[in-house]
């Protein structure tokens, strides 16, 4: 007997507006993306999370915030 699990992850964006500071590689703009992600699984869901993702405006590179 095999037993095969379906997990589904959702993400949906909720907004968009420019963030302090410039590219690294290339000295763009930076815009901070606020996500909403749904985990589910077998569509019972499981996880409900709210990120913010960096993104440079001109290389479209995602960048990582270092403290």
């Amino acid at each position: 007997m095999r037993v095969v699990f379906i997990c589904n992850a959702e993400e949906k964006e909720l907004g968009r507006q420019q963030a302090s500071g410039s590219c690294p590689h290339c000295g763009g703009k930076v815009e901070a993306i606020d996500v909403e992600s749904h985990w589910r699984f077998c569509f019972l869901p499981v996880c409900f999370n709210v990120k913010r993702k960096y993104l440079c405006t001109l290389c479209s590179r995602r960048l990582v915030l270092n403290q």
